[in-house]
């Protein structure tokens, strides 16, 4: 049998950059990816005036907030905000190490979506490493509500997202968005889709010191007439639904390793998302820790627990 690629580890082979503002700040942050050694997982380094503020790894466990973004760190004090196109993308393209050297709080909103990240990776080429990539495989229904919302994760041969929003809006509705998880599908179906909000809101968040980097250069925009007031229309006839595909793929990357499993959700969102990647890795009767995607003589080949990072990702 010959090697499987995406059973091996993986990180970015060359130095990439990218400059932008951040969607909530309105203020400009360049952010660097660089290369990083087998079971560094993904950690983010804050510099500020030209020297480190702060070092964040893209764990469900450091997620400090959740209200419009997804934030590592202190609200308070040093953090990193808005990381849920960023890893959205690590986690579409399988990127499993990777340092992000960023000078600012909020990592930047570019188009609103994932496609520059993609770009930027593609760009930096992807390196195979030699060590095994560990994933969570479900084992069992895991499921949290908040009122009408709920989100689940269920036993699944593959990686497979079923993301259904529902809003009063006519320009919205009810959509859904289903599919198991590659990379192609990852570029040619989620990665585009924008982030979006109503133009009726816009002065409460202001007011509340969010969306001051706003604009219809990086956000769908629903007019007062619930119309897409953007010049371009949409991108796909259920961009909403597949954004929100790409938001829970983003924070579910913060499991600090890919699941095997069936992701579901109706009407979530980033705490939803965070607050159910919370409840699986706490029922370690729920996941088990594998090395291959793949079965191997009739069962799982396990993960020998010796060898797990420091870190140890999956404990809450």
């Amino acid at each position: 049998m010959g090697i499987v690629l995406h059973d091996y580890q993986t990180t970015v082979k060359t130095r990439a950059a990218l400059t932008g503002t951040g969607v909530h700040s309105g203020k400009e942050v360049s952010i660097h990816f660089l290369p990083a050694d087998a079971d560094t997982g993904i950690v983010f380094h804050l510099s500020k005036d030209g020297e480190p503020a702060g070092e964040f790894r893209a764990l469900v466990s450091e997620v400090g907030a959740t209200d419009l973004c997804t934030m590592l760190g202190d609200p308070a004090g040093e953090h990193i905000a808005t990381v849920e196109h960023i890893m959205a993308a690590v986690f579409g393209l399988g990127v499993d190490n990777l340092i992000i050297e960023i000078d600012g709080r909020e990592v930047p909103i570019l188009d609103g979506s994932a496609a520059a990240f993609v770009e930027a990776f593609d760009a930096a080429g992807i390196e195979v490493l030699p060590v095994k990539r560990r994933y969570i495989r479900v084992l069992k229904p895991v499921r949290i509500e908040n009122g009408a919302s709920w989100a689940e994760f269920r036993p699944y041969g593959g990686t497979r997202f079923e993301v259904e929003i529902d809003f009063e809006s006519p320009a919205i509705g009810r959509q859904l968005f289903a599919s198991d998880i590659s990379a192609d599908i990852f570029r040619r179906e989620i990665a585009r889709a924008r982030t979006f909000g109503f133009m009726k809101d816009v002065e409460r968040l202001w007011a509340a010191g969010y969306a001051l980097g706003s604009s219809l250069e990086n956000s769908l925009v629903i007019g007062d007439d619930d119309r897409v007031i953007n010049m371009g229309g949409l991108r796909y006839p259920n961009e909403f639904a597949r954004h929100k595909t790409l938001d829970a793929m983003g924070d579910l990357a913060l499991a600090g390793a890919r699941f095997i499993g069936c992701f579901r959700s109706y009407r979530g969102g980033h705490r939803l998302n965070a607050a159910a990647l919370r409840r699986l890795l706490s029922d370690r009767s729920a996941f088990e820790i594998v090395e291959t995607t793949r079965r191997e003589r009739g069962r799982t080949a396990e993960m020998n627990a010796v060898n797990a990072p420091v870190y140890a990702p999956w404990t809450i």
